[in-house]
């Protein structure tokens, strides 16, 4: 199943649950995923236009009513447009808002350079008392949402529209602020975020295919990280990847090296080499940008020759 209709179930039982639950899009339902809820919830339901920082407002003062609003768009409408708004009216203001931004990365393909935000995390770690969430597939973002609705604070989702590798099982147990250990190694540690998870797995059997031996942590919650795996893993292989959709300046790179800064650990990373995105496919893209399973599993040696 796509993400998008993963999320749109989720919203549905959410929005059955508990009438607080509102859904403000700008003017993108059908490329989210959510505009089959126009019908079943019409009050629960709003079309900003394409007026992502009054969307934003919007979501902002029905929290201060007790509402909790859900407000959606491109990556980079729902980030960089809304900066301002996220800081001040939602995060400064403490409002309950979640903002979900679908097509990160290069997954926003043929929508092209405009469309593809590389800098999102960034933007949006760089806001005091803003959790970001990134989901791997569709059992964790079923597993998640829950525990995001429970959460009374913002929250900024990253989430990759289409259909995904699944990567955990079903019964899975999701924890905010927890990292999910994926393979246990020894060689080297590999925090992943994102669509770039699956691939990364791929790599680790190529790696071990020479006597590498990887340790792959997801990190769905980029902020805050859980510093405590992170460090632990690091200081076990002595040796750090970091592998992810985003630009590797202020996204899940940045993040870890701030929490190894005092150690003496070798750290190489995978991402978007500070640039921006252009027009192509998923496949395509991942090989102009360095974010292959191949360039994966070449990284990884380069950081464990370092050591």
């Amino acid at each position: 199943m796509e993400m998008r209709a993963v999320y749109a179930a989720c919203l549905a039982e959410l929005m059955e649950q508990d009438r607080h639950v509102v859904v403000l899009d700008a003017d993108l339902a059908k490329a989210s995923g959510t505009r089959g809820l126009y019908e079943r919830f019409p009050n629960q339901m709003f079309n900003c236009g394409i007026a992502e920082q009054n969307m934003a407002s919007i979501a902002a003062g029905l929290s201060s009513y007790g509402f909790k609003p859900y407000i959606e768009s491109f990556t980079p409408f729902a980030t960089r447009r809304i900066c301002d708004q996220a800081a001040i009216s939602i995060s400064y203001a403490k409002r309950n808002v979640k903002i979900v931004g679908t097509d990160p990365g290069i997954s926003a393909e043929l929508n092209g350079g405009t469309h593809m935000s590389m800098e999102d995390i960034g933007v949006m770690r760089s806001i005091p008392g803003m959790v970001i969430f990134e989901p791997v597939d569709e059992v964790q973002l079923r597993a998640a949402m829950p525990v995001l609705y429970h959460y009374d604070g913002c929250v900024y989702i990253r989430l990759f529209r289409k259909e995904t590798a699944q990567v955990f099982q079903e019964g899975y147990r999701f924890e905010l602020f927890k990292a999910d250990m994926l393979r246990e190694g020894k060689d080297i540690s590999i925090f992943v975020s994102g669509m770039l998870t699956a691939d990364t797995l791929e790599a680790v059997k190529l790696l071990a295919e020479e006597g590498i031996y990887a340790e792959v942590i997801n990190v769905h919650t980029i902020k805050p990280i859980d510093k405590e795996t992170v460090l632990a893993s690091a200081q076990k292989t002595g040796a750090v990847l970091t592998v992810e959709n985003h630009n590797v300046i202020g996204g899940l790179h940045s993040a870890v090296l701030e929490v190894l800064a005092q150690e003496k650990i070798p750290a190489v990373a995978v991402g978007v080499q500070d640039r921006f995105g252009e027009v192509g496919k998923i496949p395509y893209l991942k090989k102009v940008m360095g974010l292959t399973t191949e360039d994966i599993a070449a990284a990884a040696k380069r950081a464990v020759a370092l050591k």
